[in-house]
C-alpha cells in the first residue's frame, strides 16, 4: 500500500508523443521554439488497494466489540494458534481506542484513492457541489505522512510490544477526558475461584 502512494505520487512521468510534435512558430522568453504536442500520463486504478483497506477497516471495527470479534479472521487465527496458552484479559477500551485510530487512518487512505466516488456521494448528501469530482481533493501530503505513521505504529506493535495507541489512551486518562477501567475486573479467573470454593466446602465438611 505505501508502495502504490509513493509511486502514485512521485513514479508518474509525463510522456510525450514525439510523432505529434508540432512547431507553433513560436518562442519563449529564451528564444526556445515552443512545439504543441500530445502528452500522457499513466493512472492507477485503485480497486485492489481499496479492498485491501476495507479488509484493514473491517477487521479494526469487528475487533471493537466481542461478538464482532468472532467474524475477524485474524482475530480466529490468533486465538487458534494461542489455544494452549492461558488466556490474561485485559480491558478492551485501550485496544479499542488504538482500533479507532487505525480506523481513522484507513478511511482517510481510502477518500485519498477514491476521490471521486466520496465527492458524489457528499455533493449526493449536501445537494450541491462541495467537492470537486474531477481531480484529487485532499492533499498528497495528508495520506503519505499516515501511511508512515501507521507503519509506525504496526511496526512497535509487533516488534517492541508498544501500542502506541494504549498509551495515549492512558494519557486521556490521566488527564481525566476518559475514564478508566478496572484491569482486575477485567481478568477475573473464574476457574480459579471455583477451584478455591470447592478445596473451601470439602475442607468445612
Amino acid at each position: 500500500m505505501t508502495l502504490t502512494l509513493i509511486d502514485a505520487i512521485w513514479g508518474t512521468r509525463w510522456i510525450v508523443d514525439g510523432n505529434s510534435l508540432v512547431d507553433t512558430y513560436e518562442t519563449d522568453w529564451d528564444g526556445h521554439t515552443i512545439y504543441a504536442a500530445q502528452v500522457v500520463k499513466r493512472t492507477w486504478e485503485y480497486s485492489v488497494q481499496t479492498g485491501v483497506l476495507f479488509y484493514g477497516l473491517f477487521e479494526m471495527l469487528a475487533g471493537m466489540t466481542v461478538f464482532t470479534s468472532r467474524l475477524s479472521p485474524t482475530i480466529l487465527i490468533s486465538t487458534f494458534l494461542a489455544r494452549k496458552t492461558a488466556p490474561v484479559w485485559k480491558p478492551l477500551a485501550p485496544k479499542r481506542f488504538a482500533w479507532s485510530i487505525g480506523a481513522t487512518l484507513i478511511a482517510v487512505c481510502l477518500v485519498f484513492f477514491n476521490p471521486v466516488p466520496v465527492a458524489d456521494f457528499v455533493n449526493g448528501l449536501a445537494g450541491q457541489p462541495l467537492l470537486p469530482d474531477t481531480v484529487s481533493f485532499m492533499p498528497y501530503w495528508i495520506p503519505l505522512i499516515l501511511v508512515w505513521v501507521c507503519l509506525g505504529f504496526m511496526w512497535m506493535e509487533s516488534v517492541l510490544g508498544f501500542c502506541v495507541g494504549c498509551k495515549v489512551h492512558a494519557l486521556f486518562v490521566k488527564l481525566g477526558i476518559l475514564k478508566e477501567e478496572c484491569e482486575a475486573c477485567n481478568n477475573i479467573d473464574w476457574d480459579e475461584i471455583a477451584r478455591r470454593n470447592a478445596a473451601k466446602q470439602l475442607a468445612g465438611k
